[in-house]
């Protein structure tokens, strides 16, 4: 219940500061500001759409995408130096560790990525899946590209954990 009152105070006073016009430095970037790509077949299986959210600045270093996988579609083998965070909010999907087992992720789901780990993600083979990716940056990368993964590794049996 503190928790909650905590939160309520830190709201309304949020709500006071921006009312006072103490917001000067609020960003609001519209989505027709960020267009959709088609993400490349470099480093993606499949078709894939990738909406830009948000990128690191001045006072963040993570970026975030909602990435789009039809049925079928998947990243390549990859790693982030400080690891990623997976927010599933529509379909079916996969992901694997490159020592592990392929799990099944659904809308509502939360993954985190261990930094530096090999693994792919994408969306099962017959179902689309949409996720929100968060990365950070780190000595200027953010992404380490690998091999594709193959489709007898896509297509391996999922741990149903």
């Amino acid at each position: 219940m503190k928790a909650i009152t905590l939160a309520f105070v830190a709201i309304a006073f949020a709500c006071a500061t921006s009312a006072r016009g103490q917001d000067e430095r609020l960003v609001i970037t519209r989505a027709a500001m960020r267009p959709s790509l088609v993400a490349t077949a470099e480093h993606f299986t499949g078709t894939v759409h990738v909406q830009p959210l948000f990128d690191s600045t001045a006072m963040a270093r993570a970026f975030a995408a909602s990435v789009s996988f039809n049925p079928g579609a998947r990243t390549d083998w990859h790693a982030h130096p400080r690891g990623q965070i997976l927010i599933v909010t529509a379909g079916v999907g996969r992901v694997q560790l490159w020592s592990g087992t392929i799990r099944e992720i659904r809308a509502g789901d939360v993954v985190r990525i261990p930094p530096g780990v090999k693994h792919w993600h994408g969306a099962a083979p017959a179902t689309a899946m949409t996720h929100i990716a968060v990365v950070e940056y780190f000595d200027g990368r953010n992404t380490e590209w690998m091999e594709k993964v193959s489709d007898a590794q896509y297509r391996a049996p999922i741990d149903p954990r």
